[in-house]
């Protein structure tokens, strides 16, 4: 299948057919989601920095209604942006996508589940360019103080696409359990998440990104 291409004035991205091994949640059970992206003007969502003891820089999310797609310029900041509603087991999938400068490197971002409100407790998928596809972040121990997690080891397939590609992710919950699934196949899985329910978000931290089908379906 030929590739097919997305372009705009400013960039392009190209969406590449995919040799996955498993089907998404979303194409395998498609009844149930919710289309959670954002309203133009990102009404139901909120943005915390990172740290969340930080200053916010000048707003860097958007909408391209046109497009269904959220853009993050990657020149506002270190930030979260939080869906702004408490959710326990559920799947959040989304696609993604760096807007490719040639010459640059380092591209990063990530997405969040079970996050306290102020972000101070975290949990994130975290991508790169054609690397990571893995969790980490800080989670609540059983003492109740935070507790620091890192799975990149567990991912011995890097399956995430290059900049200037599309890729899809889901992030599954459920109990105390965190699955990321990238591109096709399941990349690492956290079994012991402090959270029984928390905020999803998208994080942005200095590369432009766009995302687009942002959805979430709550299981039983």
């Amino acid at each position: 299948m030929a590739a097919a291409l997305i372009v705009t004035a400013s960039f392009l991205c190209v969406v590449s057919a995919s040799g996955a091994e498993t089907k998404s949640r979303l194409q395998s059970d498609p009844k149930g989601w919710a289309d959670i992206l954002p309203p133009a003007d990102l009404k139901g969502w909120y943005r915390v920095p990172v740290p969340p003891t930080g200053q916010l820089g000048r707003a860097q999310w958007h909408v391209d209604a046109e497009r269904k797609v959220l853009i993050c310029d990657g020149d506002g900041g270190h930030d979260m942006l939080l869906f702004d509603k408490e959710i326990g087991d559920a799947v959040f999938h989304f696609e993604f996508c760096y807007t490719k400068i040639e010459g640059k490197t380092g591209y990063n971002s990530g997405a969040y589940v079970r996050n306290s409100k102020d972000g101070a407790i975290w949990h994130q998928a975290q991508f790169g360019d054609a690397k990571d596809g893995y969790l980490f972040g800080q989670t609540p121990g059983a003492d109740g103080k935070k507790k620091s997690f890192n799975l990149s080891k567990q991912v011995t397939d890097m399956r995430v696409k290059p900049a200037g590609e599309w890729n899809t992710l889901e992030v599954t919950a459920v109990g105390k359990v965190l699955t990321l699934w990238v591109n096709g196949a399941v990349t690492c899985q956290f079994e012991d998440c402090g959270r029984e329910k928390g905020y999803l978000g998208l994080e942005g931290e200095g590369y432009r990104i766009e995302f687009r089908n942002l959805k979430v379906k709550t299981l039983p």
